[in-house]
C-alpha cells in the first residue's frame, strides 16, 4: 500500500522535480506523513534516483521531527476530537482509538523495547506516528518513549535503505 501511494505522489509531482531541491522537499514531506513516514520517503528517493546517503539523512530528519509533537500534544488533540460535535472528527477519533487498541498490547507487554521494535519493523500500520500515539495514550515516559522511537526509526531506516536502494540485492 505504501508503495502505491508513493508511486502516485511521485508520478503526480514528477513535473515539479526540475525546480531546485524539489525532490528533496517531496521526500522530506513524505517522511513526515503518517502511514508513509521514512519508508515512503526512501522509496520516493529511490524512484527519484537520489543519492542514497542524502536521502537517508532527509528521511531520518523528516521522520523524527513529528515525534516530540505527537508525544507531547496528541492526547489533548484526541480529547478534543472525542468531544467534538462533528461526526467526521468523532469518526477519526474512533478510528484512531481502534488502531491504538489493536496495537497497544505489543507495546504494553515489552515496554520501551516493544515501542522501539514496533516503530522499527517496517510493516503496514507500524511506525513512529502510531508507536508514539500509543505511547502517549499509555502515558509512557515521554523522554524514554522519544529515545525508543529514535531507536525504532534507526532500525527501520537501515532495513528500508537495504530494500529501497537495492543494497540487499547487491549483497545477496
Amino acid at each position: 500500500m505504501v508503495e502505491k501511494i508513493v508511486n502516485f505522489i511521485v508520478a503526480s509531482l514528477g513535473s515539479f522535480i526540475a525546480v531546485p531541491f524539489m525532490k528533496e522537499i517531496i521526500v522530506f514531506i513524505i517522511s513526515m506523513c503518517p502511514i508513509l513516514e521514512l519508508r515512503g520517503g526512501l522509496i520516493a528517493a529511490s524512484l527519484f534516483g537520489m543519492n542514497p546517503w542524502l536521502s537517508y539523512l532527509i528521511c531520518m530528519i523528516g521522520n523524527i521531527l513529528p515525534i516530540p509533537f505527537i508525544l507531547w500534544i496528541i492526547n489533548r488533540i484526541l480529547k478534543w476530537m472525542r468531544n467534538s460535535k462533528s461526526k467526521k472528527i468523532n469518526g477519526i477519533a474512533n478510528w484512531l482509538d481502534k488502531r491504538i487498541e489493536k496495537h497497544k498490547g505489543q507495546i504494553e507487554k515489552y515496554g520501551y523495547w516493544g515501542l522501539a521494535l514496533f516503530v522499527g519493523i517496517p510493516l503496514p500500520g507500524t511506525g513512529a506516528w502510531t508507536g508514539c500515539l500509543i505511547a502517549a495514550v499509555l502515558e509512557m515516559d515521554k523522554k524514554k518513549s522519544f529515545l525508543a522511537a529514535l531507536l525504532g526509526v534507526f532500525i527501520a531506516s537501515v532495513i528500508m535503505m537495504l530494500l529501497s536502494f537495492g543494497i540487499l540485492s547487491n549483497i545477496i
